[in-house]
Order: structure tokens, then sequence, then C-alpha cells
């Protein structure tokens, strides 16, 4: 049985689907945007207004379960063919990731250098590599898990690391709302997952917060990347420094 988070994604899906916003939804429910939003991110909805909220978007309880149910357990990475598929084609690759960030079909269109016709060929590419579902009027529905990643040593990361990287890393990372971080300590090996689940929350927070943002005005917004990692490392430089403790 699905419990109440599911619902709740099960409904974002579907809102993403229809092509609505948090701002869409609140007028046709004569609520805030802020109390929507809040109820979405606290997963705080009551039954009346998971009724509403249906009833907005034309469907019913039923209609949510059988979706649910039918929908098959979703990859949380995808194979070496599929990587290397988006790899050899850059325009595929780029909106494989605004599709993996939830970009909608007309930010997409609005933001990068495509032509609709374009755009449709690389969407219908992405529906039957597995990636997204393609609907009408050219939504779609990610068909990846929500703790999706690319695979460590895969195309994709392989790509980034040789390519996109460096330039990433060579910012001063000192401008508004910039900040690089380096922490280098040792903890107990029982505690150091709880920290990787924490980076994983902080990465969906982010996600979230872009797909809040979209009803804002292009000047209101900018586009960031957040880079996250944390692995068992010594700096190579001090290795011959380090005491043997053994």
């Amino acid at each position: 049985m699905a419990n109440s988070s599911d619902l709740i994604q099960a409904i974002r899906t579907e809102l993403r689907a229809a092509g609505l916003t948090y701002a869409d939804l609140a007028k046709r429910l004569g609520a805030s945007e802020s109390t929507i939003k809040r109820m979405f991110s606290h997963g705080d909805m009551s039954l009346s207004r998971l009724d509403q909220v249906m009833k907005a978007l034309g469907i019913d309880l039923n209609d949510l379960h059988r979706r649910m149910a039918a929908v098959p357990r979703k990859p949380a990475e995808l194979t070496l063919a599929q990587e290397r598929t988006l790899v050899a084609d850059r325009r595929l690759m780029l909106v494989a990731i605004c599709c993996q960030s939830e970009w909608r079909y007309e930010q997409i269109l609005h933001y990068y250098l495509f032509d609709e016709p374009e755009l449709i060929r690389h969407l219908a590419r992405l529906d039957r590599l597995g990636l997204i579902e393609l609907r009408p009027q050219n939504r779609y529905a990610l068909k990846l898990a929500k703790g999706f990643r690319w695979r460590p040593h895969g195309p994709v990361m392989t790509f980034f690391r040789e390519r996109a990287m460096a330039d990433y890393f060579a910012g001063g990372f000192d401008g508004e709302a910039e900040s690089l971080l380096l922490v280098h300590g040792t903890i107990d090996r029982q505690v150091a997952p709880t920290f990787n689940e924490r980076l994983q929350r902080l990465a969906h927070d982010f996600s979230r917060q872009h797909l809040a943002d979209q009803h804002l005005p292009d000047a209101q917004r900018t586009s960031y990347t957040l880079v996250l990692g944390m692995r068992e490392w010594l700096f190579t430089e001090f290795a011959d420094m380090v005491r043997d403790l053994r």
C-alpha cells in the first residue's frame, strides 16, 4: 500500500505532467501559493485537501493508485549502453540533463538554442531510451528513481570529469551565494553514511527549490550548479607525511 509520501510524490508527477505550477494549483484551489508549497514540502495534506487537488487535476484516488501501481520500479542509474548513447550526442545529453532536473519543455526551448522539431525529436529519443515518458503537449514524466545518479565511472561522469570539472573548479567561488568548502577529518565508519544521506537530502532540497521557483520571472532566477561529494581519500601531495599507526 502506498504511504502519504508516495501519494504526494505521485501528485507532484501529475502536476508536472499537466504543465501546472504550484501557483496554478493555488489559483484553482483558491489558496495562497505559500500554502500549496508548504503543503507539498511538509507532506501535510488533509483528505479534504487531497480531494480538492485531485479534482483540480481531473483525477480521483482510484486513478492515482492505478497509475502508481502501473509504474514499474524506476532505475537508480542507467545502463552503460544508455549513457553511451547520451554522450555520443551532446545535444541529446543536454536535454537529458534538463529532464533530470525537471525543466519544462517551454523552459528548455526558451533557454537553449533548440527549435521545436529538434527538441521534440530529442524528447522522443529519451522516451525510447526509457528515461522519460513523453506525454501529450510535449509534457513528460521522469522514469528515474528519486535517488538517481549517473554511473560513478560511466560515460557521463567521465565526460564531466574530462570536460567540465576543471572549468567548474576554476572559478573563485567568491560571487554572490557562491561557496566552496573543503573539510578533512577522521570519523567513525558507521557514522559516515549519515553524512552521505544528508548530502542527498540537500541535493533533493535544491531540486525541489528549482521546481518551486519556476513561476518566477527570468530576471529573478539565476542558474546555479551544486556539486556534492564525499569519499574516503587522502591528499596525494601529503601522503608521504602520514605516520604509520598500524
